[in-house]
């Protein structure tokens, strides 16, 4: 890509943006009608028609219902796919709106109903036109919840829901280059207010990144920050990867991790880094449990328990005979006879009123 943040997408770098997904049968296109999703559409048709055979492309846009100008931005981005030669569908997000968490409900409808749309056109990919911009505010937001090193990696370039693959093939893209390619082009867009909207986090955020940026908190360092913590998250799943391993060895004469409990030697468990052993309660926990995902915070405190009682047991010279049973996210977790074992929670019991 070019180091000028100004510049226009050119078409050797949409090329290479999109070089992956060539081989696709059929790609999915969100595209809400703001600056950054009808870029994606302009830069996706532009390098579909360069290529001899390629996968199809279909537009989506998700009426999420919440203002009433999101019909005509619909019909807006129907017409421009028209005149792209790209096939356009509008997906509504129908039923109660809840009056909390928003922005989490609409999100989760949004990719609900992308995903739908994928399948039905037999697309395995929904192409999302998340920015390097989105990036730094995704990691601004983790960090200030207190995130762990795999939430502030903030986003993938590439995860999966339901059986279809989420790209994000701009995110190294600054939104500034997208105005640009749009504006070279002629090509108008549509202007969300919420987006500027401080009653929701991510705007009162984005307010604030001129004044992090006069400190050199800039997007594109804010960005590279995420992509060392995504850097590093690899690294210790790969060595969550093998204690895994290791400690299944041990226990290749007990139970198999396929019977719906998993159980770790207390003793090998303890010996390992900290980070280790949180990955793989954590693992366990979600793979067992009913409830989850396990949050973090509540696993740290978890495993703080877990080896107190493991050095407790140990000074007490009976291999690690300390007494725990504690549940989470519907996962029983029990710590006895030098073992701990992390296996399915009763269900819980509803009473009835009286």
């Amino acid at each position: 890509m070019s180091d000028d943040e100004n510049s226009p997408v050119s078409a050797r770098d949409a090329k290479q943006l999109f070089a992956e997904l060539r081989r696709a049968p059929a790609l999915v296109l969100a595209v809400s009608g703001g600056p950054d999703s009808v870029a994606l559409m302009w830069l996706a048709a532009r390098w579909r028609k360069s290529l001899a055979s390629g996968p199809r492309l279909i537009a989506v846009t998700v009426d999420h219902g919440l203002r009433k100008e999101a019909a005509r931005e619909a019909r807006e981005v129907k017409r421009l796919a028209r005149s792209l030669d790209l096939p356009h569908r509008t997906m509504r997000w129908t039923g109660v709106k809840p009056k909390t968490g928003l922005p989490a409900a609409a999100r989760d409808a949004r990719y609900r109903l992308l995903t739908q749309a994928a399948r039905s056109v037999g697309a395995t990919h929904v192409l999302t036109a998340h920015t390097r911009d989105d990036q730094a505010e995704t990691l601004l937001m983790r960090l200030l919840r207190g995130s762990g090193i795999a939430g502030l990696s903030a986003m993938a370039r590439v995860t999966e829901r339901e059986g279809i693959k989420l790209a994000r093939p701009l995110l190294d893209v600054p939104k500034s280059q997208l105005v640009a390619t749009l504006k070279r082009a002629n090509v108008a867009f549509a202007d969300d207010p919420t987006n500027r909207d401080t009653a929701f986090t991510r705007p009162r955020l984005r307010a604030l990144l001129p004044q992090l940026a006069a400190e050199g908190g800039n997007v594109r360092n804010l960005a590279r920050l995420a992509a060392r913590f995504a850097r590093a998250n690899a690294a210790m799943d790969v060595l969550a990867d093998g204690a895994e391993r290791f400690l299944a060895l041990r226990d290749r004469d007990r139970l198999p991790l396929d019977a719906g409990v998993r159980s770790f030697e207390a003793s090998a468990f303890a010996a390992l880094p900290e980070e280790v052993r949180l990955r793989l309660l954590m693992r366990a926990i979600d793979a067992v449990g009913h409830e989850g995902p396990a949050e973090l915070g509540k696993v740290e405190a978890l495993l703080a328990v877990l080896d107190r009682g493991i050095v407790d047991g140990a000074a007490r010279r009976t291999g690690g005979t300390g007494r725990l049973r504690q549940t989470l996210a519907g996962a029983l977790i029990s710590l006895s006879g030098g073992r701990i074992l992390i296996e399915p929670a009763p269900a819980r019991r509803h009473r009835s009123g009286s």
